[in-house]
């Protein structure tokens, strides 16, 4: 579903408007990276959006104009053979200008400067990331589809596919294919430098425990050192285990975010049951709280206030590491604003999308816990993702 113009025209006025609040001597934003270029023309190019104050653009295609032509609205498209085509239609000088410098590398940063005079270079990341936070109509249409499409995986697909001697990496490859055929985009998005997933995270019992990079409530072993967050060949799937699948599913740029655990072949321990309870009572609590003018950091210190003594001890921990939030925003990336987390004070607001997502790390079992995407309404969370369920129980 392409994005129309109207909604366009409308993402790059909302823009304009913050930069002139946040940073008012801003003359020029230059745009590079895939998402938010995704975000403001509705195609993905080797490109350069350049946006000035007062609202002009033009969009400088390296590589594909024939299809930037075919998939943006936009009117202001331009064939780019270099920087200097730009700087000699547009003009060199940017004065005050803001880039993308939380993902530019330093040797394009150069490469602009041998184009363009800038007085000075400045960072527009935080300023864009909490303008994508609150969504559009549009926006919410398509995570709401996607939602749907989510919730089906997980209800019809995942326990069916579950079966004993299955390893790891079959089943991570099982998922992604009905994935595929359910209409996932393919890819899945992170913000965070260098995290890199295909669908998600899946593992069977203690591997969820094994330490890794992930900034996340659950490890896993990985095919190994290379890749750490993929399915694990070496381990099969027994009775008695539990099945952690934490996806994230794509549509249309969008993602949103759910995990289920499941146990095959036989009933949770009651350590299990008692510890994933833990985690339902804290979900429940924080997704009554997502409303417009709540505190991040006040429904993250809810939670933590709320926890038993043991599940302190394992709350968003396996291994030896531990995640400092309960939630976060989702999006054209997995990871958007804002975070539930200790120290965000920035008031919630209406329409934002939010995946709230407590865990635990239970030795010598796995990891229990629940995650779905909620929409930020007076009323409290609205669910997209079907809602949190116990550990659902799959037969043999």
């Amino acid at each position: 579903m392409k994005a129309r113009l109207s909604e366009l025209e409308a993402r790059r006025a909302a823009f304009c408007q913050k930069m002139d609040v946040a940073h008012p001597n801003w003359e020029s934003a230059l745009i590079l990276s895939k998402v938010n270029q995704y975000y403001f023309t509705g195609t993905i190019q080797n490109a350069l959006l350049l946006i000035k104050k007062g609202g002009g653009y033009s969009y400088n295609v390296r590589q594909s104009i024939q299809r930037a032509e075919a998939e943006s609205p936009l009117d202001n498209l331009f064939a780019m053979k270099s920087y200097g085509d730009v700087a000699g239609r547009e003009g060199a000088d940017l004065g005050h200008a803001y880039l993308e410098l939380d993902y530019l590398p330093y040797s394009t940063v150069m490469r602009l400067q041998k184009n363009f005079q800038m007085k000075s270079i400045n960072s527009l990341d935080t300023t864009l990331r909490n303008l994508r936070a609150v969504k559009s109509a549009y926006e919410l249409s398509v995570l709401e589809r996607c939602g749907k499409m989510h919730e089906r995986l997980f209800s019809e697909f995942i326990p069916d596919v579950l079966q004993e001697g299955l390893s790891e990496a079959h089943f991570y490859g099982q998922v992604q294919e009905r994935m595929m055929l359910a209409g996932h985009q393919g890819i899945t998005r992170f913000y965070d430098y260098q995290t890199e997933f295909h669908i998600g995270q899946v593992g069977f019992g203690e591997n969820m425990l094994y330490p890794n990079n992930f900034s996340g409530g659950s490890g896993g072993l990985g095919t190994g050192p290379a890749a750490p967050l993929a399915g694990n060949p070496s381990r099969h799937l027994k009775k008695g285990d539990l099945v952690l699948a934490d996806i994230g599913f794509g549509l249309d740029g969008y993602h949103t975010d759910k995990t289920q655990v499941f146990c095959f072949g036989a009933a949770p321990s009651p350590l299990a049951v008692r510890f994933h309870q833990e985690c339902l009572d804290i979900a429940a609590r924080a997704v009554e709280a997502l409303r417009p003018g709540a505190i991040p950091s006040k429904i993250y210190a809810d939670a933590i206030n709320s926890l038993s003594p043991e599940g302190a001890k394992i709350f968003m921990s396996y291994a030896d590491s531990r995640a400092s939030f309960i939630g976060h925003g989702v999006g054209l990336n997995l990871d958007e604003l804002p975070a539930i987390a200790k120290g965000v004070d920035e008031p919630l607001r209406e329409n934002m999308t939010i995946a709230i997502e407590p865990k635990m790390g239970v030795p010598g079992l796995g990891v229990v816990g629940t995650e779905d995407t909620y929409v930020v309404t007076p009323n409290g969370g609205r669910c997209l993702t079907g809602g949190a369920k116990e550990i659902i129980v799959v037969e043999a």
